[in-house]
């Protein structure tokens, strides 16, 4: 009796599950988030910030770019070989740069920039089509 109780119980809570759906194209994702996002932490110099709205946008920016790295894990998005190996390692990278700026430690984010582009890098390498060919 308890077994059946049991699976029925857990049929419920599969059913009531919540079911995701990408939006947007890899591409999509890539150009209207993970670029910005990434870039103002790579040229934070360029207007750095001073304010308190300077550090929330900052703050913003690289909440965004970590949280970023689980919708490139989503079902659908998901590819072979290092993908979730990747995607973790900005995940990373990105949540420490979200924590120093919550500390406003600009020279922690500019520490954090070669780190950044690595994952970047590393990547676009195995998943970009062409990238780092040349033209």
């Amino acid at each position: 009796m308890r077994l059946i109780a049991f699976v029925l119980l857990a049929a419920a809570a599969v059913a009531q599950a919540p079911s995701y759906q990408n939006i947007g194209t890899m591409s999509q994702l890539m150009i209207n988030i993970i670029y910005p996002t990434s870039d103002a932490l790579f040229y934070i110099e360029r207007a750095a910030p001073k304010t308190e709205a300077d550090w929330n946008l900052v703050k913003n920016n690289a909440l965004t770019l970590a949280e970023s790295g689980n919708l490139l894990l989503m079902p659908g998005r998901v590819r072979e070989g290092e993908w979730a190996a990747d995607t973790k390692m900005m995940i990373d990278v990105a949540t420490l740069a979200f924590k120093a700026a919550q500390a406003k430690d600009m020279q922690k984010i500019l520490d954090l920039s070669e780190d950044l582009s690595n994952s970047c890098i590393k990547c676009h390498l195995k998943y970009r089509p062409g990238y780092g060919r040349g033209k």
